[in-house]
């Protein structure tokens, strides 16, 4: 419920009123608008009307005339009993679209990590089929990454949604979340649905390959040899050839033979320059070293997202695909989910949510310390005309209150969700 019907004896100044009327029916400029005099209120109620509906959200609290020992009758008319009874009434309704508000939080987050979650136990699946059963392993992911391309392409724009550190272990975690923000790109680049579909499947597979190698090379690290080096590079091959005995098609082959090719040529296995990348490997590449700055092997050596994608910008972009490096900024925002800012009041908030298509004015959720975590809000700065984010903030700079509050992800997943879902049923953080 956004509003609510007033008896017309109760309006005061500070109401905002919704008349349900013709724009010919009455005098004023527009038919919403907030009461500011008592001349508006005698129109008003000249208009043969008896009851008026008004917008909790967009009015003035009304003051109790008991509590302020106000014993006259109002400037607006109508009794004290009656002005106290518009302001319980809009209390309990306050306080009953913040409830609402909170429990649709908790739905949609919970949505949300079952789908994550179901996407992390299909990939531990496919390990387990990968060589017995490979046709099917195949189809199962094929299912998988249809059913996101039909919901992104159905559902219009899309909201990128931070979820919780338990989101999953990282050698189902990292796959997952890359096929999710690579298909998200790939939306946002005009991709084909078939291309879509491709780009899903060699996303969600493109480290199957390292089932294939001894567990001390299958995360890259800097102190590698030379030798341990090559030998981790061979689970880009190993991968193609069981995208082959899968069945897969050759473009999800090629894509994953180029998932660590960069368009300046410095990538490996085969050192493949930009203009003989395919759009999908081009996507897969830039999306898979986003998410291993911020997940990396090692947690303490984690970027946030917002110093991940600083980076990639300032110091690697000629490694990667100009058009879907710009597309990619302008669909994860300036802060990306996860990111934890100051806002220019001063207060702290981490960034939860951002809509892909309009990423300037994020979601996110305030430090407020007068308010229970687990009943905190989460704010839409697109509605939010007033608050801004003033920089970005490493979470180890965040006072102590700040930071059990706000509770920064050391391990960064994501999720998607419609726009329309985004804003209507926020993810509690």
């Amino acid at each position: 419920m956004d509003s609510v019907f007033v008896d017309i004896k109760e309006l005061r100044v500070g109401l905002f009123v919704e008349l349900d009327l013709g724009w010919m029916a009455h005098p004023f400029p527009t038919g919403s608008f907030k009461i500011t005099s008592a001349r508006q209120i005698e129109t008003i109620r000249g208009l043969g009307i008896l009851k008026v509906r008004v917008d909790p959200q967009r009015s003035d609290p009304i003051a109790d005339p008991e509590v302020n020992g106000q014993d006259s009758q109002p400037e607006s008319g109508g009794s004290a009993a009656s002005a106290r009874e518009v302001a319980r009434r809009l209390a309990q309704q306050k306080l009953s679209e913040q409830a609402q508000k909170l429990s649709s939080q908790q739905r949609s987050l919970i949505v949300c990590e079952r789908r994550f979650g179901e996407a992390a136990r299909q990939y531990r699946r496919t390990m387990e089929l990968i060589h017995s059963q490979p046709k099917e392993a195949a189809q199962q992911c094929s299912s998988m990454v249809n059913g996101f391309v039909d919901e992104m392409l159905s559902e219009g724009e899309s909201a990128i949604r931070l979820l919780t550190e338990t989101a999953g272990d990282k050698a189902a975690m990292h796959p997952v979340n890359v096929t999710i923000v690579s298909l998200l790109l790939g939306k946002a680049m005009g991709f084909s649905q078939d291309d879509l579909v491709d780009l899903g499947l060699a996303a969600f597979l493109h480290d199957i390959g390292k089932l294939e190698l001894p567990d001390r090379v299958r995360w890259l690290e800097e102190n590698f040899s030379a030798a341990e080096f090559r030998l981790h590079q061979e689970h880009v091959t190993h991968g193609v050839h069981i995208a082959q005995t899968m069945g897969l098609s050759r473009n999800v082959q090629i894509t994953i033979a180029q998932h660590h090719e960069l368009v300046d040529g410095s990538g490996f296995p085969a050192h493949v320059r930009g203009e003989s990348m395919g759009g999908p490997a081009r996507v897969l590449a830039l999306v898979n070293r986003y998410d291993s700055l911020c997940n990396p092997n090692r947690p303490g050596a984690a970027l946030t997202p917002h110093e991940a994608l600083s980076m990639i910008f300032a110091q690697q972009k000629n490694r990667f695909d100009g058009l879907a490096l710009s597309a990619f900024i302008r669909m994860m925002g300036v802060y990306p989910p996860g990111s934890v800012v100051q806002l220019v009041d001063e207060r702290y908030a981490m960034v939860v949510s951002v809509n892909s298509a309009r990423p300037l004015k994020p979601r996110i959720i305030v430090h407020e310390p007068g308010v229970p975590m687990h009943e905190a809000l989460i704010l839409d700065l697109e509605r939010e005309r007033t608050v801004g984010i003033r920089r970005s903030v490493k979470p180890v700079a965040l006072p102590v209150s700040a930071m059990e509050y706000l509770a920064p992800r050391q391990r960064i997943s994501y999720f998607f969700e419609s726009v329309e879902g985004a804003s209507q049923e926020p993810a509690l953080a």
